[in-house]
């Protein structure tokens, strides 16, 4: 009796291992959505900036014509830029970041959604935050969400501040506290 329940001990053991073997394999050869791409991004303690947009919105066809995007990712070549095409059927828009030299900066990263541009499956998050306008424009360092503009185009002046502000550790040591 002994044997038997050893053997089936065994059996289990290496059909567990078996099957954590398999989801790895599966994990490695599913490709990472733009979310996730994304969400594992922010982490760094590197400061990033997450644009969400699409080709065909005019405010987002705007911020490229004034070539703030340009100057913002040359400016900045230490922050990580991703560009995240959503509510656009999947395309990236990266012939139209290729039109106004930003996709071949070596500091940006050009993703897309696959959702569709309209209706109900039209996504409504990204990165656990609501999605309700484009463009959206975040900035994050170590993975805490800093600044978010989310709803229109960016100035450019103001997002520069925002970076700049970003790079503090935000710490109030030594300030004498106010009294309660």
């Amino acid at each position: 009796m002994p044997i038997v329940r050893t053997i089936t001990v065994a059996a289990l053991l290496a059909s567990v291992v078996a099957a954590r073997a398999q989801d790895d394999l599966d994990r490695a050869l599913v490709p990472k959505s733009a979310e996730q791409k994304v969400t594992g991004a922010i982490k760094s303690p590197d400061l990033s900036v997450v644009h969400l947009w699409a080709p065909w919105c005019s405010n987002c066809q705007t911020e490229l014509k004034n070539g703030g995007w340009l100057k913002m990712v040359k400016d900045n070549p230490q922050v990580k830029f991703y560009f995240v095409s959503v509510w656009n059927d999947g395309g990236d828009g990266k012939s139209m970041l290729s039109k106004f030299q930003i996709a071949d900066q070596p500091n940006v990263t050009i993703l897309a959604d696959p959702g569709p541009r309209r209706g109900d499956n039209k996504i409504k998050q990204f990165a656990g935050l609501p999605l309700s306008w484009i463009p959206t424009t975040w900035v994050y360092k170590s993975g805490d969400l800093r600044y978010a503009l989310n709803y229109g185009e960016v100035r450019f002046d103001v997002l520069q501040q925002f970076l700049e502000d970003s790079k503090s550790e935000w710490s109030h040591k030594g300030e004498p506290k106010l009294p309660e």
